[in-house]
């Protein structure tokens, strides 16, 4: 994880908000490299939500995917909601009062997104677990299924049911008529059709739901009525969205108001430093960076910063961040998957090894030093 740092530590003390893939990623790093931090998250587990569609889908898969921050960071974690960034006193406030000093902050407050494939509430770790499994009683009820959104999560998702059950009729309803994310290969986009086809999923192409906003959302029904802006009517047990992401600029939106991207991204200079303030750090989704919203891309850029806290200690130069070509693998259930690496398509059978069976999860527990369960 790196060198243990030899220069004086007084005085430094790193505060990073939000514990997801780019967050437990740089607090592993500060506390390899033995440099002072804080880590704030409202929940008290870091969530491995790359699995969280198969979690939806398959009976005790849940508990592999939340690891306790308290068991990896010990007392340098704080259960906690951010409510206020003073920049002018360098302090982190939590909504219970507590007062954080920082002498380098590093924000990562990933992104919000509707249940299954985000889990925005602060839950227990055990009341997490329970979310997911209820949401497999859910699915197991149902004979027929509408999944809303044919992004990656979308097809994933899709993917992840007909694995587990191929008897349900599944059908996919997305509002374009390529499927997966827009900056794969075309050959990939395709690849992922081919794959669902052969699955037996359903797919309403250039279609969008009209009647969302009326809908029962993960929870089995009788009949629910779902209908689309092309006159289109389907008849399900269950309707499961996978759409909406949102970058969650809650904690810092009011502190860093002129910073903010269109999209509530903060707008960082090539070293990650958010604009105008060389001890402030954004990572992850909520970084302004011209690539798609990963979490391989967050575990990048905890790097680059925490490599650069520690290089304006020791007064050496910082490191710059610099895109490179897409590395983007799908697993589609854990017998399929496709994807490229580094911009070069790789087949079903390479990603099936890398991602599809594990879905990194080992990688998360790995990181964060502990044993799966």
């Amino acid at each position: 994880m790196g060198s243990q740092v030899s220069t004086d530590v007084r005085g430094v003390h790193v505060v990073i908000v939000g514990g997801g893939f780019g967050g437990i990623a740089a607090a592993s790093q500060l506390q390899a490299r033995n440099v002072p931090f804080t880590l704030v998250d409202a929940k008290d587990s870091f969530h491995h939500n790359v699995a969280a569609l198969r979690a939806s889908v398959e009976s005790g898969f849940a508990k592999k995917t939340f690891i306790p921050y308290s068991v990896s960071y010990k007392e340098r974690f704080r259960q906690g909601l951010v409510v206020e960034i003073d920049l002018t006193n360098q302090t982190v406030l939590l909504e219970d009062g507590e007062v954080l000093p920082f002498s380098h902050l590093i924000l990562a407050t990933g992104s919000t997104g509707p249940f299954p494939g985000k889990l925005n509430q602060a839950f227990s770790q055990q009341d997490a677990i329970q979310a997911y499994e209820d949401m497999v009683q859910q699915v197991q009820r149902s004979k027929s299924i509408v999944v809303v959104g044919g992004g990656s999560a979308g097809v994933e998702m899709a993917a992840e049911i007909k694995t587990e059950y191929p008897e349900k009729e599944v059908t996919l309803v997305h509002s374009k008529v390529a499927l997966a994310d827009k900056e794969l290969l075309p050959c990939v986009r395709q690849e992922v059709k081919e794959i669902l086809v052969q699955k037996g999923v359903q797919l309403l192409l250039s279609e969008r739901v009209c009647n969302l906003g009326k809908l029962p959302l993960n929870e089995y029904r009788e009949c629910i009525d779902v209908q689309t802006d092309k006159g289109t009517e389907l008849t399900a047990n269950l309707v499961i969205v996978c759409n909406g992401i949102k970058v969650n600029s809650s904690a810092y939106h009011s502190a860093f108001d002129s910073q903010l991207a269109s999209d509530g991204a903060l707008r960082v200079n090539e070293y990650l430093q958010v604009e105008g303030y060389s001890h402030i750090y954004a990572i992850g989704d909520c970084a302004d960076v011209k690539e798609p919203k990963m979490a391989y891309h967050a575990g990048l850029h905890a790097n680059i910063a925490v490599t650069n806290i520690v290089n304006s200690m020791k007064e050496r130069p910082l490191k710059a961040y610099k895109p490179g070509a897409l590395t983007f693998l799908l697993a589609m259930g854990r017998n399929d998957g496709v994807g490229q690496i580094s911009g070069f398509y790789v087949g079903r059978f390479m990603v099936r090894l890398v991602k599809s069976r594990d879905l990194f999860i080992s990688t998360s527990w790995k990181t964060m030093r502990q044993s799966a369960p």
